[in-house]
């Protein structure tokens, strides 16, 4: 078993705990949060789906992530990122969800977005949603990686909290 899966694995016990769902929106990483959640056997008792909307046209007709947000954030945003992990929890039957949008390179960088840029959103289903963007290393397969695991622990960090609060 991967260490993301490992991850994932612990996320499905909590989910699992709470009675809840999860569903995801994925650019930059292709579908590769849900590979390493379904690779869980039993994962169907929490995880609803996962959107892969890689395009911003996929981001805006499956997710509903409005254009002009698009055209003044770009796609590689905090505010598509909430935008995506709202889309996610208005389309699906999940509890929680997590939305990922950057920029895995080797090309597609700018002074102000390099390559290694992802942002992240976290969204449930009481109103909350959290957004952060960080800066990863290496090439693409690293910093597709290193999006994933942030994605995972930031959703057990979350639930973790929520948990907490009950």
């Amino acid at each position: 078993m991967s260490e993301l899966e490992k991850i994932a694995e612990g996320l499905g016990r909590l989910l699992l705990e709470r009675g809840e769902w999860l569903a995801a929106a994925e650019s930059c990483t292709g579908g590769w949060l849900a590979q390493s959640v379904t690779a869980i056997a039993g994962s169907s008792a929490w995880f609803d789906r996962g959107f892969v909307t890689y395009s911003n046209a996929a981001k805006t007709d499956m997710l509903g992530v409005a254009e002009t947000t698009l055209e003044r954030h770009g796609a590689v945003s905090e505010a598509v990122a909430r935008a995506m992990a709202q889309g996610v929890l208005a389309h699906s039957r999940a509890d929680w969800s997590v939305a990922i949008t950057g920029i895995a390179g080797p090309s597609g960088g700018t002074p102000e977005k390099p390559v290694g840029t992802v942002c992240f959103a976290w969204a449930w289903t009481d109103g909350g949603c959290e957004a952060q963007t960080c800066h990863f290393g290496g090439d693409r397969f690293a910093v597709r990686e290193q999006s994933v695991r942030h994605a995972l622990s930031g959703l057990i960090e979350r639930l973790g909290s929520a948990t907490c609060l009950v």
